[in-house]
């Protein structure tokens, strides 16, 4: 099993779980972070961490985010590694908590 970021982390991008992965399996995307399936060790250091609850075992994904499991495995074979905890965008309070912003992911 994997761990797997969903909607509620776009244009939010907290990082906060980057910090405690032992095993940098969190890819930055312009508006979104995504988790290697691949390299999760499924510690679940990084649920705790992520302010806007975005975090989910695989089984555990939401109903209507089952997308997100591929979608985070596919993004992260292109997008870079993220290793250290970065400032969230500017408007990263507003979008917290909003729901359906799927369209608004950038690639």
């Amino acid at each position: 099993m994997t761990y797997v970021v969903t909607e509620s982390c776009i244009k939010c991008k907290y990082t906060d779980c980057v910090d405690v992965c032992p095993v940098d399996c969190f890819h930055e995307g312009p508006n979104f972070l995504v988790i290697d399936p691949e390299e999760c060790i499924d510690c679940t250091l990084c649920v705790a961490e992520c302010p806007v609850e975005a975090i989910f075992a695989e089984d555990d994904v939401p109903k209507g985010q089952e997308h997100c499991t591929v979608l985070n495995a596919e993004l992260a074979k292109t997008w870079p590694v993220i290793i250290e905890r970065k400032e969230p965008p500017a408007d990263a309070d507003e979008w917290a908590g909003k729901t359906g912003k799927l369209d608004l992911l950038e690639r």
